[in-house]
């Protein structure tokens, strides 16, 4: 069982359980939210301070956060009468969820919408590395371009080459069918390889990673960020990659090394890369913003209205059901623990 205080369920017509927010997400989601639960909005386009949010959460029944905002031990400790925590967000490595289970707090995530979106934008970054477009802009604006020239910027064709892909989930599954178009051969690493037929599917060939990285012209990472993949592509795997080879990442910024990373672009060990994400978010690694052979994305790949406004209404549906309608929200991630909390779901 868990701390006293912590029954889940409410007498809404005696009072409509409290939500904090902790970020300006689209409308539509604070409507669905303003419809259940007396409401605290923090509306800033800036992470909501440590201190404010430990504060601010001590009455909450629930909690609509970010993947800035780490749900921890001392947040729970903060919060005895928090019961549901919804994340904005796909990942949820900021999200102590055992210690959420022992104090019986319902977790709940997006997954699954941002699929597509996020494999549009490592196309982005992949392209834009290899073929030098954010360098093109950046001469075009200053006024420097004096007329074409056979040997003005010269990148590398993406069409035919071998794209290896580390994580092979939902996104990692959607930018190999995006290479299919391109021509391009496609191998992957994942901790489970998958079954021949979804590999044809995908036109993909299982490989273990070191030998990935030394026939990829293109590594693209898409796996979870957890104690083995942290720092996974290091100084080490730099060395195995070809000099032509560009890297992209979109999934979690500590996988690589960007220390490792700045000195192999500084090196040419590697070609180029695209970056949307960062070890140290929102700051990156001494010398990494005036290298002219990487592009520099700010959090972008699911920034589409479309795709932002779905997360924010599961995000706030995960709060109503689990809240309001007392079953167990659709994405929850401990679904042992909804199994608990919800018998008759």
């Amino acid at each position: 069982m868990g701390p006293p205080g912590r029954q889940l369920l409410y007498n809404r017509r005696v009072d409509r359980p409290k939500v904090l927010v902790t970020r300006a997400i689209p409308e539509e989601a604070f409507a669905l939210l303003e419809k259940h639960f007396k409401l605290e909005r923090y509306d800033k386009h800036a992470a909501m301070p440590r201190a404010l949010l430990l504060r601010r959460i001590r009455d909450k029944d629930g909690l609509l956060c970010i993947l800035t905002d780490k749900v921890d031990v001392e947040l729970l400790e903060a919060a005895p009468r928090l019961k549901a925590v919804a994340t904005y967000s796909v990942g949820f490595d900021h999200v102590d969820v055992k210690a959420c289970a022992l104090r019986r707090v319902v977790v709940s995530n997006t997954p699954g919408v941002l699929t597509e979106t996020t494999a549009d934008f490592t196309w982005a970054l992949l392209l834009a590395a290899s073929r030098r477009v954010v360098e093109g802009d950046a001469f075009m604006r200053a006024g420097r371009y004096k007329g074409w020239d056979p040997m003005m910027f010269l990148g590398g064709d993406v069409h035919g080459k071998t794209l290896g892909i580390v994580g092979f989930g939902r996104i990692g599954q959607a930018v190999a069918r995006r290479a299919q178009g391109f021509g391009m051969k496609v191998l992957y690493y994942d901790r489970q390889r998958l079954f021949t037929e979804l590999e044809s599917q995908f036109g993909a060939r299982y490989c273990e990673l070191d030998e990935l990285l030394r026939g990829s012209d293109f590594v693209t990472l898409h796996c979870v960020l957890d104690a083995s993949t942290f720092h996974l592509i290091d100084a080490r795997a730099f060395a195995l990659m070809r000099r032509s080879a560009c890297l992209v990442n979109a999934a979690r910024g500590p996988i690589v090394d960007e220390k490792a990373l700045v000195a192999a672009l500084r090196a040419g060990r590697i070609r180029g890369a695209g970056l949307d994400v960062y070890e140290l978010e929102p700051k990156t690694a001494a010398g990494l913003s005036r290298l002219r052979n990487v592009v520099l994305a700010p959090h972008l790949a699911s920034a589409s209205l479309e795709t932002r406004t779905k997360m924010g209404l599961m995000a706030a549906q995960g709060l109503v059901d689990a809240l309001v309608r007392r079953k167990a929200p659709e994405h929850a991630v401990d679904r042992e623990l909804c199994r608990e909390l919800f018998p008759a779901a």
